[in-house]
């Protein structure tokens, strides 16, 4: 393990924090000790204006989670909302969850959008999700969900001759606090086929967890997101980063209050 100190999160090895505008005003992410500032996309009403992304982009580097079947980010149709982004924010391309997806988006290709926004974007990370291999394709920065097989499948990726970066998203919680530590990803991680097969029918996801539900969500946290205190989190990362990962990005599960006191 390393010496740093494990008090931030860059600290404890965390490159970039990825920010929920629904949840959270990016305009705080000023205030955190990383690199990067990755915010993510949940519908256009909660996409940062200019100035706050030029704001962020003074302090940080930025990247805008921009859906390719969405409309204005679809390169093959209306791309009009990339013309509002200032020339510092990077991108990162996704499919698009279909939550923030009308249904006439969602039916739309996702390979030559993808294949069309990775030829036009800067620098891009591309989202795997569900798109694995058509991800790997269009090449650009992988980036990937924390999951249990995580440190398996890069290892086989970088045995395998992949020399690209890699990018690795996770929720963080900085405590061993259980109770809080199922509170902020309890439900994340029983989201998971895995987790979901596993867990009683009807099973509370949070502290209120209890029997053979409790022990099947104390296991997926772990699995599935940064846990635990500034020296456990900090091991993990070290373990992710000798099999090959590159950039460690955090979403603060528990907002960003804890981490600005």
């Amino acid at each position: 393990m390393s010496t740093r100190s494990t008090r931030t999160l860059s600290a404890v090895g965390i490159d970039a924090v990825a920010l929920k505008p629904m949840e959270v005003d990016p305009r705080r992410a000023t205030g955190l000790d990383v690199e990067t500032v990755v915010v993510d996309y949940e519908g256009h009403e909660y996409v940062p204006d200019f100035d706050t992304l030029r704001a962020l982009a003074d302090s940080a580097s930025v990247r805008l989670t921009t859906p390719v079947r969405a409309d204005g980010y679809d390169p093959l149709g209306d791309d009009s909302a990339l013309a509002a982004l200032p020339d510092a924010v990077e991108r990162v391309l996704v499919a698009g969850h279909s939550a923030y997806l009308t249904e006439s988006e969602a039916s739309r290709a996702v390979a030559p959008r993808l294949e069309a926004a990775t030829a036009d974007a800067a620098d891009p990370w591309v989202g795997t999700e569900g798109i694995e291999r058509l991800a790997m394709a269009v090449g650009g920065t992988q980036y990937e969900l924390l999951a249990r097989s995580t440190e398996r499948d890069i290892r086989a990726l970088r045995a395998a001759g992949f020399d690209g970066d890699i990018a690795l998203y996770a929720p963080v919680v900085l405590t061993d606090d259980t109770d809080a530590i199922l509170d902020a990803v309890g439900a994340y991680a029983a989201r998971r086929r895995p987790v979901r097969a596993a867990l009683p029918d009807d099973a509370a996801t949070d502290s209120a967890a209890t029997g053979r539900a409790r022990e099947v969500l104390e296991q997926a946290v772990s699995d599935y997101a940064l846990v635990g205190t500034g020296g456990e989190i900090d091991a993990r990362i070290d373990r992710l980063r000798e099999v090959g990962v590159d950039t460690v990005v955090g979403y603060p599960a528990r907002g960003l209050d804890p981490l600005l006191e």
